[in-house]
C-alpha cells in the first residue's frame, strides 16, 4: 500500500507592500522536517518564485524559528523579503493583536536576525529587522562600459553625481550600478551570456546586479531600484531586502551622509508591476556603517498544504 506523503503547512505573502498581488511573493513551508537539501532545492524550484523558505523543527535556544531560504536556482545565507515575510507570518500565527507589537530572532544561516513585528489598528503588518553583517565592500566592479553591455544600454546612461558602479555584500554581495534616469532604468534588457561572461571574469560565480535611480515614482522614496540575478533563476527580483543591506555601504561610501541616523525609502518592482517600498535604516559612525535595519509590510495572500 502507498504511504501518503505528511502535509506541510504552507502559505504564501506579498513582501515589502501592504497590498495583495503587490511586491514581492514568498512561499513559507512549515514542519521542513525530513526534507534534504536537495528536496528543498526542488520545492523551491516548483513554487519558481524568488525565493521559498523552509522553517525548521528544532529550533536554536532563544530563537522563535530557524529558516533556510533558496532562491529556484541556489540556497542563501540571509535574504531581506524572507527575513520580513517569515517575521510578519509567524507574528500573525502566535495572533499578535491589532495595536500591538513583538520582538523575536530568526536563525539563519548568516546568524541570528533579530526582528520586530508591528500591527497597526487597521491590521495591517509590518516587520523590521536588524542586518546580521555590515556591508562590506567586495572588490571592483566591471568597466561601465561592461556594464552598459550586460544591461543594455549606453555607457553615458551609466553613473550619477558621486555614484560610480561598485560591489558590496552583507553577506548576499551585489554589483551596484548607478542608472542616471529612470527613462533609462525602464530602457534595462538584460543580455544573459554577457552578464556571465562579465562576472566569471572577475571570479564572481553568483552574480546580481542591484541597477539604482535617484530619479522616482513616489517622491517620498529617495532611489528607485532593479536587481537581476539570472545565475540563480531571478530574471528580476520585485524587491531585494539583501540588496537594500549591503547598499547601506554604497550610501556610506558615495552619498555623502553625515554620521547619525538615517531612513531612506527604496522603491522597487514597478517595471514588473509588482510595486515595493523598502525602509532602509542605517546608522553612520566616524563615516562608517555602525548598524543597518530593513523594514517594510507583508500581507499572507494563500494557506494550503503541500504533500512531500
Amino acid at each position: 500500500m502507498t504511504q501518503t506523503p505528511p502535509a506541510r503547512r504552507i502559505h504564501t505573502l506579498d513582501v515589502f507592500t501592504h497590498e495583495a498581488l503587490a511586491g514581492n511573493p514568498l512561499a513559507v513551508v512549515h514542519d521542513s522536517a525530513g526534507l534534504d537539501t536537495a528536496a528543498m532545492q526542488k520545492i523551491a524550484g516548483e513554487f519558481n518564485l524568488s525565493e521559498t523558505v523552509f522553517v525548521l523543527p528544532e529550533t536554536a535556544a532563544g530563537h522563535r524559528a530557524d529558516i533556510r531560504i533558496f532562491t529556484p536556482g541556489a540556497e542563501l545565507p540571509f535574504a531581506g523579503h524572507p527575513t520580513v515575510g517569515t517575521a510578519v507570518l509567524l507574528a500573525a500565527l502566535d495572533g499578535l493583536a491589532p495595536g500591538a507589537e513583538t520582538a523575536f530572532i530568526l536563525g539563519e544561516k548568516a546568524g541570528p536576525v533579530p526582528c520586530r513585528v508591528r500591527r497597526d489598528r487597521d491590521g495591517r503588518y509590518t516587520a523590521t529587522f536588524v542586518a546580521p553583517r555590515k556591508p562590506a565592500d567586495i572588490g571592483p566592479a566591471p568597466d561601465p562600459a561592461q556594464l552598459a553591455g550586460v544591461l543594455g544600454l549606453d555607457v553615458r546612461d551609466i553613473g550619477f553625481d558621486r555614484h560610480r558602479p561598485s560591489r558590496y555584500g552583507a553577506p548576499v554581495s551585489f554589483c551596484y550600478v548607478p542608472i542616471k534616469t529612470r527613462e533609462a532604468m525602464d530602457r534595462i534588457r538584460v543580455d544573459t551570456r554577457w552578464f556571465a561572461e562579465t562576472f566569471a571574469a572577475i571570479g564572481d560565480d553568483h552574480p546580481a546586479i542591484f541597477a539604482y535611480s535617484r530619479e522616482t515614482v513616489d517622491p517620498a522614496a529617495r532611489f528607485h531600484a532593479r536587481m537581476f540575478a539570472p545565475g540563480l533563476g531571478i530574471a528580476e527580483d520585485p524587491a531585494t531586502g539583501s540588496a537594500a543591506a549591503a547598499f547601506a555601504g554604497v550610501l556610506a561610501a558615495q552619498e555623502g551622509l553625515a554620521d547619525g541616523t538615517h531612513e531612506i525609502i527604496i522603491e522597487q518592482g514597478f517595471a514588473m508591476g509588482r510595486p515595493s517600498r523598502i525602509t532602509l535604516g542605517l546608522t553612520l559612525a566616524g563615516g562608517g556603517v555602525e548598524t543597518v535595519t530593513i523594514g517594510g509590510g507583508a500581507v499572507i495572500v494563500t494557506e494550503g498544504r503541500l504533500f512531500l
